[in-house]
């Protein structure tokens, strides 16, 4: 639980899209000019690793080196993550330079999303066989959140005194303790190389996708994450159309990240004693119900009880879909098939940033911010409502 959660608790800190300098890009991005369009299709690029998963877990599960399928890959990975973010630090890019950012924090996107395949990996193989994927999801999503208390304040206070860079060398430094973590502690038998060729094992993994539970879940996940009213769309409506400024909107990921933290604990401690159809159904109403909180965001107050109840439900909501996705993934290709699963709810969350992003600007020059908002949200709440057509079927194949 301890590699599981400091793993996570890095991945918290150093991940460039949701970690301590996402708001800090933003913040760049927006004093360089760029719109909500152009700057959630910075975003979306920006996470292209995180939809190769897939290929991240084909070469973990079927391409061991020196002998080991887990440990050699993550050593690789967050080395450099913290070299590149560490020259981003030493030499930042010039006023407008948004192609030389995006190739700097490429690599550690790579780096990020390929060591989150890996740790998956490890998860599912630990354990799935003793019941408890549940119980270590809650510890890694935890150490995550507990992470981003901490850089949700500090990425606005960088934000707002125009010391975004400074957050590059902060997580290059939490990079280099991931990869201390992963030398010392990361402990594996060591392997062959799997009989068989890479078309082969594209043939597996693609048997595995289409087996009727892992397209069920893979459309409930697409259909709960498809929420146009994402991160930089919210980032936008408080720091300028409410003015709210950076810090505020620092604070609010801070509070958000509590109350995921405190969700975190709560599903630990319920998931193997509630019937897991309960559990599946009911993220479905309460994700619902925590998007339309959003129509209440009108000042500092309203941001900061919105960030906790919306944080303590798609916590929740999340290690549903992430335990779901545990249960029916193939163990001897386990890393692929999670793998696939969590890539594609990340390209429901980008693709529905981008489509939010363009359709903010639109709506927002017709008819104003405040309601452009107000209906991306409403689309949010009911795409997710769509996934009440999947949970019967998801209900049957748990019965089975």
């Amino acid at each position: 639980m301890f590699l599981f959660g400091a793993l996570y608790f890095v991945q918290g800190i150093a991940e460039p899209t949701e970690g301590l300098i996402s708001q800090p890009v933003r913040s760049l991005l927006r004093s360089w000019g760029l719109d909500a369009s152009a700057m959630t299709r910075f975003m979306f690029f920006l996470g292209i690793p995180w939809y190769l998963k897939p290929v991240f877990g084909l070469l973990t599960d079927f391409v061991p080196i020196r002998g080991s399928r887990r440990k050699s890959w993550l050593v690789i990975w967050t080395a450099a993550t913290s070299l590149f973010l560490m020259m981003l630090w030493l030499w930042p890019p010039a006023e407008g330079a948004t192609r030389v950012l995006f190739v700097f924090l490429l690599i550690p996107c790579i780096g990020i999303a390929f060591t989150d395949v890996v740790i998956d990996g490890l998860m599912v193989e630990e354990g799935r066989p003793r019941g408890i994927t549940g119980t270590l999801q809650s510890v890694q999503w935890a150490c995550l959140y507990g992470a981003g208390i901490g850089t949700g304040w500090l990425g606005g206070w960088l934000s707002a005194r125009g010391m975004q860079t400074t957050g590059f060398a902060v997580c290059a430094f939490a990079a280099l303790f991931s990869l201390g973590v992963a030398v010392l502690m990361v402990k594996e038998p060591e392997v062959a190389p799997p009989e068989g060729t890479a078309k082969e094992a594209v043939s597996e993994m693609m048997q595995a996708v289409k087996h009727p539970a892992v397209l069920g879940v893979g459309a409930f996940l697409f259909l709960i994450n498809f929420n146009p009213f994402g991160a930089d769309v919210r980032y936008l409506q408080i720091v300028e159309e409410l003015g709210l400024g950076e810090e505020a909107y620092g604070r609010m990921s801070s509070i958000q990240a509590i109350a995921a933290m405190v969700a975190a604990g709560t599903y630990g401690a319920i998931c193997r004693k509630v019937p897991f159809r309960f559990l599946v159904h009911g993220c479905v109403l309460a994700t619902v119900v925590a998007t339309f909180f959003w129509w209440g965001l009108n000042d500092a107050l309203s941001a900061g009880a919105i960030a906790a109840g919306y944080g303590f439900v798609m916590m929740l909501t999340t290690l549903v879909q992430l335990d779901m996705a545990a249960r029916y993934c193939p163990p001897a290709i386990a890393a692929t098939v999670f793998a696939t699963l969590m890539a594609l709810s990340n390209f429901a969350v980008s693709s529905s940033a981008v489509v939010g992003g363009k359709l903010y600007d639109v709506w927002g020059a017709s008819m104003g911010r405040p309601r452009a908002f107000a209906i991306l949200v409403g689309v949010g709440a009911a795409f997710t409502c769509l996934c009440w057509i999947v949970v019967p079927y998801l209900n049957r194949l748990e019965e089975e």
